[in-house]
């Protein structure tokens, strides 16, 4: 992947989609772009982040449910890639309204690999398309902040203005059900909970049930009983 410096695309599309698209979703872009590719392509009658001779190249920051159809009628005729971030480094910074930086805090939330089923609960089915390509990028990133008064009573008003890439660290990629068996490590028991899944991966039982919800629909473990409350389940 090219650095945006480096890189000539074609821009074919222009208007609403770029003014609005947010400057961690550009960036990304640009991080993906090589010599070559176009930027919104019409195809059919969706845009397109990015084409690359045959494949096409969706970026989605957040929010999976708002793709999903899109991707389920893209994927039956052409090759696809959906490319997520995750935030492994956070800094918080916090401007005035008049764009003055009044401070830069690093956050001390961190993002794991295993928050990608907090989107891929959505659209797990498409893991089984043969024309599917699930790319995690591992970043840091700048949030920025505005102290405009119009924000969440959580953040005292402050209002979350936009997201900034700092680094891409890492690329994961999924192209097919088994190699999402990284997230049932050997040390996990034959038959399992979601409390014994939480407890290997060190996360909440909520999201332990996302990451099986997802394999289950993935046909990769299966529910094989209960105990009390508890569902149990083993891979397939």
């Amino acid at each position: 992947m090219g650095q945006a410096e480096d890189v000539v695309y074609i821009l074919e599309q222009s208007g609403i989609n770029i003014n609005n698209e947010k400057s961690l979703h550009s960036s990304i872009k640009q991080w993906y772009a090589i010599p070559g590719d176009r930027l919104e392509v019409k195809v059919d009658k969706y845009i397109i982040d990015l084409v690359r001779e045959d494949s096409l190249i969706e970026i989605q920051t957040r929010n999976f449910s708002a793709i999903g159809n899109k991707l389920r009628e893209l994927v039956k005729y052409n090759m696809v890639t959906l490319v997520h971030p995750i935030a492994i480094e956070k800094y918080i910074v916090t401007m005035d309204d008049s764009d003055k930086v009044i401070s830069r805090r690093k956050s001390p939330k961190k993002g794991k690999l295993v928050d990608l089923f907090d989107e891929l609960i959505r659209i797990p089915d498409l893991i089984d398309e043969e024309k599917f390509i699930l790319e995690i990028l591992m970043t840091k990133e700048e949030e920025i902040r505005c102290k405009d008064g119009k924000g969440s009573w959580r953040r005292k008003g402050i209002s979350i203005v936009d997201r900034k890439l700092v680094q891409v660290v890492e690329k994961v990629t999924f192209k097919e059900g088994k190699d999402f068996f990284m997230f049932l490590p050997e040390d996990l028991p034959e038959n399992f909970t979601n409390k014994d899944l939480a407890k290997i991966l060190k996360v909440t039982v909520y999201k332990a049930r996302k990451v099986t919800y997802c394999l289950r629909k993935m046909k990769i473990i299966k529910e094989v009983g209960k105990l009390r409350n508890e569902l149990i389940f083993e891979r397939r």
